[in-house]
């Protein structure tokens, strides 16, 4: 290639990288708006304040609270040295000196910043025409020369390429930077975006030449599940790709990679860990309280994809470390993995959704209601019929609207039928409407089969049912079961408009259309929501869910008849199966099947794990997706087992919002193949 192509495609990347800055801070303001975090002086690098959505604002305050801790920390160890300095690389539109001279916490300390000349120039040119950021530079600058261009007492701007070694040695030698100092380099998503070759330099540069210092480094991680890849392919389509991750994919890779470089120690923790780790119970519960939220999912797996790190040089700098085993109330347990791995294979047919739910109608016929879609949230109703060349989609004539719902239940109940239940259109707007639905065909028998054009049509009755009803909620269990010969539909957990994660269970008679009370010994589960329950010998079993602390379950808990009534009873599993919530879940004989979900353990994502009710044990099964030409979601989905000779897994729908990338549906349905598990 011509050495003019190659250097104006490396000034298109850098321009691309350039462009992240600016979006960088657009998100910030906006959390800092919402009061995820103080910060008066982030609007100032802002034409106007954008409000972005409750994800995209959790994902940049936990970014904003990690380099906070961290820089606090360097402060508060340093604060008896004389001279003290931060040097942060790539810095942007970041307000860190503005915001830390606000508070009063640089007493002898120095921040120089460096990045892109013509970022550091349109950053000096927004500081010199804002009176409040002016304000914040003293009128004692000492005159300096080369490229820096903001300089005052505790403030220094540079504008050089990182990239280009000798040279910010030489310019941060001229600002005055104090290579013996202690001294806190920060990096924000900064060196991923070079090649490794440079970033790599970088971090054995300043290991190097800052023998009592402390690295911050704040980047992306696992970049092959399917969030990675949807992460990795949009950075891609903005020419910034994120090049540290294909040889350093995990927060071991990127200990090691400090630690060969010239550092001391390092710790690395994914933000799940630092989140749940480091920041008190009491903050976690104000941020839930800030905006009405529902993208759990999304949230905890952006959180997994991203780490923040500390690397020390020196005898100082280990006390300014992250702990490297922040007490969490998140269970430490790992998948007891199975050397089988399942095959998945995809449907030919097009079907996408999140929040859907489904029932199976009869043998090969699974009938979808609610959900949303790229099309937006609706109340159509959708039956996947299986015929000899496969899975084929019909839509289905309701006789009465059922509300649009996202995470609500379909219940099968005995003669054919089903109640719909719950759900919401928004979290501020939970679905108060009951139906019972039976399902008819118009036309010849086996026309639907046979490819004939009679639409299927549903009953669709609402339920005025008497007694007292449970207060609205979504993401709850709804399961069929069975006391003195009578079928009742026990709804247990969920969520409510105000937040709260419910603990509740309630009894509703089909027949009677009544909401009864029956007696439940026993101690009941904790609060949760996005669990599973299916129908086990009358009762049923309940797997899972999100705590009301927000923290994944893994307990199984079963819901036994009595002669009274129910009575609950937690078995223990060994091994216990790795805490996940938004799964689904079947029974097959005393198997408990659970597919999907998230967890936040580091080790892959959830597949396949079956319970044995009997034996009370656990095996993890992968899925191979080798099959799937894209990224397979298995949260916020739907599934039916399709045959019970030749057992069968149909996964509809899922995906979701991924943070700031985009949103993925999984195109169509995909099947998992069972009798390897089942025996």
């Amino acid at each position: 290639m011509p050495a003019t192509k190659r250097k104006a495609q490396k000034k298109g990347r850098d321009t691309a990288v350039q462009g992240t800055n600016d979006s960088s801070v657009v998100s910030k303001v906006s959390a800092a708006a919402q009061g995820y975090f103080k910060d008066a002086f982030l609007q100032h690098f802002v034409c106007k304040v954008a409000r972005r959505a409750p994800l995209i604002n959790r994902g940049y305050y936990v970014r904003w609270k990690a380099v906070d801790h961290c820089v606090r920390k360097f402060l508060q160890i340093t604060e008896k040295c004389p001279e003290r300095q931060i040097l942060s690389l790539g810095a942007g539109f970041d307000s860190l000196y503005f915001r830390l001279r606000g508070d009063g916490a640089l007493s002898g300390a120095v921040v120089f910043e460096v990045d892109f000349p013509d970022v550091s120039q349109r950053k000096a040119a927004l500081i010199t025409s804002n009176i409040t950021l002016r304000g914040m530079i003293d009128s004692q600058s000492p005159s300096l020369t080369g490229p820096v261009y903001v300089s005052s007492s505790q403030y220094r701007l540079l504008g050089v390429d990182v990239r280009e070694e000798s040279k910010v040695e030489e310019a941060l030698g001229v600002a005055g930077l104090d290579w013996a100092a202690p001294t806190l380099i920060l990096s924000e998503v900064v060196l991923t975006y070079m090649e490794t070759q440079w970033s790599d330099a970088i971090i054995g540069w300043a290991a190097k030449l800052l023998p009592q210092s402390l690295f911050v480094m704040y980047e992306q991680i696992h970049p092959h599940d399917p969030f990675g890849r949807i992460m990795q392919e949009h950075f891609q389509k903005l020419n910034s790709t994120l090049h540290a991750l294909r040889q350093y994919p995990d927060t071991a890779a990127q200990r090691h990679r400090f630690l060969d470089k010239g550092w001391e120690e390092c710790v690395c923790l994914d933000m799940n860990n630092f989140f749940f780790g480091l920041v008190p119970e009491e903050e976690r519960c104000r941020l839930e309280s800030l905006e009405p939220f529902d993208e759990y999912e999304e949230w905890h797996q952006k959180c997994s994809h991203y780490f923040i790190l500390t690397a020390s040089r020196g005898s100082l700098m280990p006390q300014a470390l992250l702990p490297r085993a922040p007490e969490s109330p998140v269970p430490s347990v790992g998948p007891s993995w199975s050397t089988t791995a399942l095959s998945v294979r995809t449907t030919p047919v097009c079907v996408e959704g999140l929040g859907m739910a489904s029932v199976s109608v009869r043998p090969g016929w699974v009938l979808l209601t609610g959900g949303s879609s790229r099309g937006g949230r609706g109340a159509a109703i959708r039956l996947l019929l299986r015929e000899q060349e496969g899975w084929r989609s019909v839509s289905v004539e309701p006789s009465a609207d059922i509300d649009v719902r996202l995470y609500h239940t379909v219940t099968p109940i005995p003669g054919g039928g089903a109640v719909v239940y719950g759900g919401r259109s928004s979290p501020l707007n939970p679905v108060r409407s009951l139906f019972k639905m039976t399902f008819s065909l118009c036309g010849a028998p086996g026309a639907l089969e046979s490819g004939g054009q009679d639409a299927p049509k549903l009953c669709m009755e609402e339920m005025m049912c008497t007694g007292s009803p449970p207060p609205p909620r979504w993401r709850h269990s709804a399961t069929l079961t069975r006391h003195r010969g009578k079928e009742f539909v026990f709804v247990f957990g969920g969520k409510n408009q105000s937040g709260a994660v419910l603990g509740d269970g309630y009894f509703l008679s089909v027949d009677q259309q009544h909401w009864t009370e029956i007696p439940v010994e026993g101690v009941a589960p904790e609060a949760r929501h996005s669990h599973s329950a299916c129908s086990y010998k009358g009762g049923g079993v309940v797997f899972g869910g999100l705590s009301r602390a927000g923290v994944p379950l893994g307990d199984t808990v079963v819901l036994t008849p009595t002669e009274r009534g129910f009575c609950w009873e937690r078995i223990d599993v060994r091994p216990p199966p790795v805490p996940r919530y938004s799964h689904c879940a079947h029974v097959s004989g005393e198997k408990l099947v659970v597919v999907g979900g998230v967890w936040m353990h580091s080790d892959g994502v959830p597949g396949v794990v079956v319970i044995n009710i009997t034996t009370r044990s656990s095996m993890e099964y992968s899925l191979d997706t080798t099959s799937v030409p894209w990224p397979l979601m298995l949260h916020s989905f739907c599934s039916e087992v399709t045959d019970s000779e030749d057992p069968e897994l149909l996964l509809i729908g899922g995906g979701g919002n991924c943070f700031s990338f985009g949103t993925h549906w999984n195109p169509q349905p995909v099947t998992v193949d069972l009798k390897l598990m089942l025996g």
